[in-house]
Order: structure tokens, then C-alpha cells, then sequence
């Protein structure tokens, strides 16, 4: 079994990338990733609280896909139930790519030199994180979340990271 061999391995980098028709988009990264042997996940940055929620969610789907305790049929799928906090396919969907502007934290499992290059036909990479919390991006996670004021006025403000990755991890615990 991998994980009793390798701990989970990936790279993320952050990019920006516009898509005109979702499903064309996808096929392309899909194409993209099987000729360079790995798996691309892009998370909408507008919906993580920043790199480690991306990275967070990439270690629980690579332990738990290559665990054969998957709750998706694609690492891709796997990853993103894990960055949305819930089982349902059909909510995951919109932390990943979407029609017009992305800001993307874009994830390659395993990582591959030479796949950087191949995307640089579909996206720009940054080195700007998108890891600031403004109060409209933490209303918009409060509420995906589900993080009550009363959560938040018991472990406090600066928490609040917190609280969204514990939903990334009790996805395990939901099985």
C-alpha cells in the first residue's frame, strides 16, 4: 500500500488562469496530467483561507485515495471533498475551477518538474498568495463553513483559520 511507504507528496504553486468553458479547461488539465504521470487539483483561492487550507486538503485526500478509504473515485474529487469540508460531490465542485477569472492554488501529486512548464498554456504563476483574510472573504467562509459567532467568540478571532481547517480534518471522522 503507498502510505505505509511514502508519506503523501505534492507541490503547490499559485497561478491565475481564465477559463472560457469549464469542461474544455478541465479535459486540457486532464490531458496535461496524464502526460507527465501525476494528478492536478486547482482550489479557488477565494475559498481557502490561504496555502495551508490547500495543503491541508491535499495531505487528507492523498492518505485517505491511496488508503483505499476514499470517498471520491479521483484524487481530484478526493481533494477538493477534503478543502470543502462535506461529503457531497456537488458542493466540493465550487472550491475547484469555475468560468472567468481564477485565483488558483494548483497542486501536483506527485510533484513533476516539467508539468510547470506544460500549464504555463492555461495559466500564469505568482508568487503572490492569496492567504489574507479581509472581512468580506471571512463573512464568505463563515458561512461555507458553518462557524457560528459563538465558535468564534469562544476560541476567538485569530482562530478562525483554525476552525476551517478542523472541518477539513473531520471529514475523516464523517465517513
Amino acid at each position: 500500500m503507498y502510505m505505509d511507504t511514502v508519506e503523501p507528496t505534492f507541490e503547490i504553486r499559485t497561478a491565475t488562469f481564465c477559463v472560457k468553458n469549464r469542461e474544455t479547461f478541465l479535459y486540457t488539465l486532464r490531458q496535461i496530467a496524464r502526460d507527465h504521470e501525476t494528478t492536478i487539483v486547482c482550489f479557488d483561492a477565494n475559498l481557502l483561507v490561504g496555502r495551508q487550507h490547500a495543503e491541508a486538503a491535499m495531505y487528507h485526500a492523498v492518505r485517505s485515495f491511496y488508503g483505499e478509504a476514499t470517498i471520491a473515485n479521483s484524487l481530484e474529487m478526493e481533494a477538493l471533498l477534503y478543502a470543502s469540508g462535506t461529503r457531497q460531490c456537488s458542493s466540493a465542485t465550487r472550491f475547484g475551477v469555475h468560468n472567468g477569472e481564477n485565483n488558483s492554488y494548483v497542486c501536483c501529486c506527485p510533484p513533476r518538474k516539467n508539468v510547470w512548464i506544460a500549464l504555463l498554456q492555461l495559466m500564469t504563476f505568482e508568487d503572490t498568495g492569496w492567504d489574507s483574510l479581509d472581512s468580506e472573504k471571512r463573512s464568505r467562509l463563515k458561512i461555507l463553513f458553518s462557524i457560528s459567532d459563538e465558535e468564534l467568540s469562544t476560541v476567538g478571532e485569530l482562530r478562525f483559520s483554525d476552525l476551517v481547517l478542523e472541518r477539513v480534518a473531520l471529514l475523516e471522522v464523517y465517513r
